[in-house]
């Protein structure tokens, strides 16, 4: 549909419309690429999650030798617990974070978090034993602020650029991983476990100034109720499909890793050290495939075609691990699919989760997703562990590849919504926003009506199919 602009200068009540787009993006014009402020915020978030995810992954590679060292650590299921109570924690807390942003805002949640995260490394850096570390790691885990950071972004971002600010957010996930696989060894030789936790703190101190000063406060009405919209959230069908996706994405993930390192040592004769030498091409490559295919499915409105199609690649990768990949150069392009796969899923179901759930509880659906995710990777470790002992790591990816069939069939009847649009409009000193706010949240058409109460603005997500632009020209006359 061709682009239409309404009239900007019409005059009710005090009132003023200063912006109206429908369908505003067009292929190859400048109102289709993101704006400045989208970049800023895009790098600025993306910036944050990379330093809160470096802190994490830095310590896995010698976590367990350093865990060994302390009173205690020669216990391996007291070291084991040590190492995955953070992401249990995580799973418990990301649904109270969530909802707590939408009530008292995005950005006091996240300062939170990232000072809970510090103080649980510092706590780690001085644990004198194993039970210590245990307690240190499980404040870390307390930091749950993923679903918050996830929020602010698709508050700052408009819905059609929204999967490529996830996918630069996503995209810190895979780099953090390979990054901290070189050089969490040497640092680890250069200033010992506990230099790294105080390094992990002082990042997470770190990313605070760059919250406050370098992202904007978003245009965002925050919940007066104290009500926890969970059950509007869990009834929604096409939330559950996505929750139930990023659910199976890690499983796939975790269950995946837990045969392909032995698969490189055992078959390839490549020494654990050496992994990253595969692992950093093929996540590099694979944000070369990803973020094009982002890109024109976006543009051309094909999200929902993308996402089946990086679900059918899942599936192949599968099945090539399974059956057909033996030689190294045959399990690189099945990790190169997967990782391409995984890394537009990974950004595509957060945008979907931010477009689909109610204005008022975005942030606590996106608990509710961060949750499922943290949930898929315990029940991957748990599955592919199982699988490996009473069946054999073959069939670990016989699993993966049945997983990979079944999301994808659950997924043909996913629904993406309809791009929308957006009208802002300009109050006068003598409207009463309040009252206002409320009148034209019951229009026909409106999705979300954003107030920023300083700037006397609000912001109107409309649903073009549904709208009516002369209810709205009535309304604010006071003839409605």
């Amino acid at each position: 549909m061709p682009a239409r602009r309404f009239n900007t200068t019409t005059y009710y009540r005090g009132c003023r419309t200063i912006d109206v787009f429908m369908n505003s993006s067009l292929p190859g014009k400048s109102v289709d690429r993101m704006s400045p402020l989208e970049w800023r915020v895009g790098i600025s978030l993306a910036s944050i999650f990379g330093l809160r995810m470096l802190g994490l992954f830095l310590v896995l590679p010698v976590f367990a030798v350093f865990a060994a060292s302390l009173p205690g650590g020669d216990n391996f299921q007291l070291v084991s617990l040590a190492f995955g109570v953070f992401m249990l924690v995580q799973a418990c807390l990301y649904l109270p974070f969530g909802f707590a942003s939408d009530r008292f805002g995005r950005k006091p949640v996240i300062i939170l978090g990232l000072l809970i995260f510090a103080a649980g490394s510092m706590m780690a850096a001085w644990a004198p034993s194993i039970y210590w570390m245990i307690a240190a790691r499980a404040l870390q885990g307390m930091g749950a602020v993923s679903a918050a950071v996830t929020a602010l972004a698709a508050d700052l971002t408009r819905e059609q650029h929204r999967t490529k600010i996830m996918a630069m957010i996503g995209s810190t996930i895979g780099l953090t991983f390979s990054l901290s696989l070189v050089v969490s060894p040497v640092l680890y030789g250069w200033i010992g476990m506990r230099g790294m936790f105080l390094m992990i703190a002082l990042l997470a101190v770190l990313a605070i100034p760059l919250l406050l000063y370098a992202v904007p406060n978003p245009v965002q009405s925050v919940r007066r109720s104290g009500r926890l919209p969970v059950g509007e959230v869990l009834k929604d069908t096409q939330l559950l499909r996505l929750n139930l996706g990023i659910f199976a994405l890690h499983v796939l993930q975790t269950s995946m890793f837990l045969i392909v390192p032995h698969r490189l040592i055992e078959e390839q004769g490549i020494a654990l050290g050496q992994h990253w030498h595969i692992y950093l091409p093929v996540v590099l490559g694979s944000f070369l495939v990803a973020i094009p295919a982002i890109v024109q499915s976006e543009r051309k409105g094909r999200t929902k075609l993308m996402f089946i199609g990086s679900i059918l690649l899942l599936m192949i990768s599968q099945l090539g691990l399974w059956f057909g990949a033996t030689g190294l150069p045959g399990i690189v392009t099945m990790l190169l699919l997967f990782f391409a796969a995984f890394n537009v899923l990974e950004a595509s179901l957060p945008s979907l989760v931010s477009r689909v759930a109610p204005p008022e509880a975005k942030g606590t659906a996106l608990g509710i997703f961060n949750t499922s995710q943290a949930l898929g990777v315990a029940a991957g470790s748990a599955a592919g562990g199982w699988i490996a002992v009473h069946l054999g790591p073959h069939w670990i990816n016989c699993m993966t590849t049945l997983l990979a069939f079944a999301w994808g069939a659950v997924s043909l009847s996913m629904k993406v919504p309809a791009r929308p649009a957006f009208k802002t409009i300009a109050f006068g000193p003598d409207a009463d926003m309040d009252e206002m706010r409320e009148r034209i949240s019951s229009l026909p058409g409106v999705r979300e009506v954003a107030m920023e109460l300083e700037q006397r603005i609000a912001t109107i997500k409309i649903n073009p199919e549904r709208w009516d632009e002369s209810r709205l020209q009535r309304l604010i006359g006071g003839e409605a």
